[in-house]
């Protein structure tokens, strides 16, 4: 039997791959080979590891690579124990198959060990743009590694052949988070309220903001705009998930906690779990901060979203996200625009462009086809297009 690796590191990229990697695990015709790493076990972070163990999927090894501290330096201490522990796991633990998805900072190196052991690796997210952070430049170079490549829309397939890579090999399957959107069974408001411990008895809006990691000078100066926007809304509550592990992200946690503190009408969580994060966003006005998952699945929930600043810039996006700039008067004033019924009429009819949420199987049997039918030459032509140089 062939035996599919997939790594996770982060809350988000689990809920991504949760699906996947449970459909892998449920195959009879390959075996799953599951590590975790990253944030999933630190408890800074939210030790997210156990969200895993309550789905009851067999972790196959937990490895340890995140530096304490959250700067810039520490970001590159971490992929250089990732290179040396994934180095030695991929070379006692032979996969056939290495599954990857986006743009984490950490997946450089992991595929690099996954290169020298001349494992071939399937990339899902690749061919997007957000100019905002440096995830571009990692994405794109994690699609170089890559042998597949499932991508979610065929403009970000074009973009991949753009890369060099046979369109052979590029799938446009849709977009994983489209998939979570329209087939988790979510909560009804009341399982969700009881279950984040946080009356939703008025107006709540659902809120994350990430490091802008090439705006580094700034990013508190963004978050605190932010925090004070939504101080000023008194008829709204807010459910706040907490940043990730990009350098800058413990300060803006530490700045939540210090808003959290003083305002009553938010609460902070490090992780909702996929299943209540996209039950907050159903019963949600409006979602509002910096992260992907305003502009791919709250779209197919119909809600709006108010996308601050630069890091998803260069996203497609549905007609039901409203882009605004870091400063509190944009802010307040974006948030009365998506209030209103005529922009939450634009929600409820908007088309997302990122599919219809059959993803995971398609996956799955692509990647089924290349391992059993030995289709996967690793020594791949680059593809050449034929353009007009402007």
């Amino acid at each position: 039997m062939k035996t599919i690796c997939i790594v996770t590191a982060t809350r988000a990229e689990y809920g991504l791959l949760k699906n996947i990697i449970k459909l892998v695990n449920n195959d009879k015709e390959v075996n799953l080979l599951l590590v975790v790493t990253g944030t999933h076990l630190s408890k800074e972070f939210g030790y997210t590891i156990t969200e895993i163990q309550e789905d009851e999927v067999p972790i196959s090894a937990e490895i340890d690579i995140l530096e304490e501290e959250a700067n810039f330096v520490s970001v590159s201490k971490t992929m250089g124990k990732a290179c040396y522990q994934f180095g030695s796991f991929f070379n006692k633990y032979k996969s056939d198959m290495l599954v990857v998805l986006g743009d984490r900072y950490e997946l450089i190196p992991i595929c690099m060990c996954a290169i020298n052991e001349q494992i071939p690796i399937a990339h899902i997210s690749g061919g997007e743009i957000t100019e905002g952070a440096i995830d571009d430049m990692i994405r794109h170079s994690i699609s170089k590694m890559s042998y597949l490549h499932f991508v979610a829309c065929e403009a970000y397939r074009k973009r991949v052949i753009q890369l060099g890579e046979d369109p052979d090999r590029v799938f446009n399957v849709g977009d994983v988070g489209v998939e979570n959107a329209v087939k988790i069974k979510l909560m009804n408001k009341q399982e969700l309220e009881n279950s984040i411990e946080f009356p939703l008895d008025m107006p709540y809006g659902v809120v994350t903001f990430h490091p802008v990691t090439l705006e580094r000078m700034d990013c508190l100066n963004q978050v605190e705009e932010l925090l004070n926007a939504l101080k000023s809304i008194k008829d709204m509550k807010f459910i706040i998930t907490k940043s990730n592990a990009d350098a800058g992200g413990k300060e803006i946690n530490q700045k939540i906690d210090e808003f959290v503190q003083e305002n009553d009408n938010m609460k902070a969580y490090y992780s909702l779990g996929i299943r209540r994060y996209l039950s907050a966003i159903k019963y949600s006005e409006f979602v509002i901060g910096n992260s992907s998952s305003g502009i791919i699945e709250a779209p197919s929930l119909k809600i709006p979203t108010i996308n601050i600043g630069n890091r998803q810039k260069g996203r497609l996006q549905a007609e039901s996200i409203w882009n605004c700039n870091t400063n509190y008067k944009d802010i307040v004033d974006s948030i009365n625009i998506v209030r209103t019924e005529e922009f939450k009429q634009k929600a409820q009819n908007c088309k997302n462009p990122y599919g219809d949420g059959n993803v995971s199987e398609l996956i799955l049997k692509i990647i089924k086809k290349y391992l059993n039918n030995n289709l996967i030459n690793l020594k791949k032509k680059f593809y050449d297009i034929d353009f007009l140089i402007k």
